[in-house]
């Protein structure tokens, strides 16, 4: 697994406009809002969702010192004094948030979250924030319109194989459980969030036997009450027909 650098978690401009602000001295307070214009036709409302993430981001923020290194030799940065590199090496998130609680309902022009806070701290945490609040309130809004769509039948999330990553995959599973969704196949999402966790069997599992009864039964055997099998893998019509003649 890759170790991740918190304080590098951000745009180059973001750590370039910082450095500019610290040399020429500017280090007033400024107000950030996180918020949607406009929302899509048929798009009434979003779901908020990725606050926890962003809280957690902001309270452990720091630049280690291989990271200071590897900014002071970019090229970037070889204008920039040594005084701003003491300066990440203290950094901390010192400003004020504000925001709406996760799972409300939002509309257009509403500030999602607000950070109000010396301007290169508020310059420094701009991507980390959209990227966090934007991706989960997404999943968020489009599983609570499933969940409506559904009406009143149960939906479970089980996205994580087409994500894009294992770290998107986690917490779109968290988003989705906070739009509506009864829970997860994601057992990550599971034990890191106690989110109720769901699943079926493969394919190949029952390509695994001679027939799909054989397979449906071997699986049934270990899981009885649990157990959710597909039906689609070879006949799925000549599937359903066995399982109302055979399972009842």
């Amino acid at each position: 697994m890759i170790d991740r650098a918190p304080g590098l978690i951000t745009d180059l401009y973001e750590l370039t406009m910082a450095a500019a602000y610290f040399e020429n001295g500017l280090h007033h307070r400024a107000v950030f809002e996180l918020f949607t214009r406009k929302l899509p036709k048929r798009r009434a409302y979003l779901i908020v969702a990725g606050l926890e993430q962003a809280l957690e981001y902001l309270s452990t923020l720091r630049f280690t010192g291989d990271q200071i290194d590897y900014l002071r030799e970019h090229p970037s940065f070889k204008r920039v004094s040594r005084e701003f590199f003491q300066y990440l090496a203290e950094f901390r998130f010192t400003g004020d948030v504000w925001a709406m609680p996760e799972g409300t309902a939002a509309f257009g022009m509403e500030p999602l979250l607000r950070i109000t806070a010396p301007i290169i701290e508020a310059q420094i945490v701009e991507t980390f924030l959209l990227s966090t609040i934007n991706f989960q309130t997404m999943i968020a809004s489009k599983a609570a319109r499933v969940v409506t769509a559904a009406g009143g039948r149960e939906i479970v999330e089980f996205g994580t194989r087409r994500a894009h990553g294992t770290e998107a995959g986690l917490f779109a599973a968290r988003a989705a459980f906070i739009g509506g969704c009864r829970g997860t196949s994601n057992v990550e999402a599971g034990y890191l969030f106690d989110i109720p966790t769901f699943g079926t069997l493969a394919h190949s599992f029952v390509m695994s036997f001679e027939d799909e009864d054989e397979a449906f039964r071997a699986f049934l055997k270990v899981f009885p009450e649990t157990a959710t099998v597909l039906i689609d893998t070879y006949d799925t019509i000549a599937a359903v027909t066995r399982l109302a003649r055979d399972f009842g």
